[in-house]
């Protein structure tokens, strides 16, 4: 990539993140505005709050990527000095931030040479990191589908998605030890930036337009039935696209450095949080209460012993 449409990228995500800022800004002060009418310290510690959350939630994680070293698994045939050095970095990360076993952690830390450490490096990714950097994926995924679903403010959903988005990606570097090339990393922020606008967007999905007209007349008549099938849509939709953020980063740091298309990230990401969207699903029903749960099986089972009678 020449320096040119390198630029272009840095720009792209600086100004991504600037926007972000802004937004995030006036929605603060307008909320803020409104707690005024209570009282004015109640408004100063929803600042206070905002701040820490922001400089927690964001700022940290980004210092935390844009620190870590760059680093590409893929084989080189010429190993420079500083790219000898990044790979023991790298293996120390590994061995710190991640639950390895005995044998993953003798790869990593008695090798013979900067060849066989480099393949060792290339093993552990396939057989201990990867596995890990779907968890991370799935449980991030699970966040945003709750969240989203619940909360029904559009700028707050942005801002969930947005700061949900940064911590995975700043997870799935710690646990490798690295971080995609500068290049990659601003197109990632930009992503993330995207998929938080759309995220804001989803709000005004509503029945009509998920189910045909046939579902819509049926169920048109009972209570909060609209507004919870929407939220839950966005909830859905939101966790996809929060999954395929995470299968992106992966795929920046798996291959940085290949020879791969924009088509063939875009495809093998979808395809790959295809995949992983079922366990999200699947693993965020069970944080329906059980109680809930038991509730309407006991009203059911009293229906029957009352019609019985």
């Amino acid at each position: 990539m020449n320096k040119k449409a390198r630029k272009l990228w840095y720009l792209i995500a600086i100004c991504a993140i600037v926007l972000f800022t802004l937004i995030l800004v006036a929605c603060v002060l307008d909320l803020g505005e409104k707690l005024r009418n209570i009282n004015k310290y109640v408004e100063y510690t929803f600042y206070a709050i905002v701040v820490l959350i922001v400089f927690f939630g964001i700022i940290n994680p980004i210092r935390i990527i844009v620190n870590s070293p760059s680093f590409s698994s893929e084989v080189v045939d010429n190993q420079s000095r500083k790219q000898r050095k990044t790979y023991r970095l790298v293996a120390k990360n590994i061995v710190k931030n991640n639950d390895l076993s005995e044998e993953h952690k003798k790869l990593l830390l008695n090798y013979k040479n900067y060849d066989e450490l480099q393949l060792n490096l290339q093993i552990v990714f396939e057989k201990a990191i990867r596995p890990q950097l779907n968890d991370i994926m799935i449980r991030k995924a699970k966040t945003v589908l709750i969240s989203t679903a619940i909360c029904q403010n559009a700028r707050v959903d942005m801002i969930t998605v947005f700061t949900v988005d940064i911590n995975m990606v700043k997870e799935l570097v710690v646990r490798c030890g690295f971080r995609p090339n500068m290049v990659n990393l601003s197109k990632l922020l930009t992503k993330i930036f995207t998929t938080a606008l759309i995220a804001e967007g989803l709000q005004s999905i509503s029945m009509d337009d998920i189910l045909p007209q046939s579902a819509t007349n049926a169920l048109k008549d009972l209570p909060f039935v609209k507004p919870i099938i929407s939220s839950i849509t966005q909830g859905l939709a939101n966790a996809l696209l929060t999954l395929r953020i995470g299968c992106v980063a992966r795929r920046y740091l798996f291959k940085d450095g290949a020879c791969i298309t924009k088509e063939d990230i875009r495809r093998q990401a979808f395809k790959d949080a295809m995949l992983l969207y079922p366990q999200v699903v699947a693993g965020t029903l069970t944080f329906v209460p059980k109680k809930i749960v038991n509730f309407f099986t006991k009203k059911k089972e009293d229906t029957k012993l009352i019609e019985e009678k």
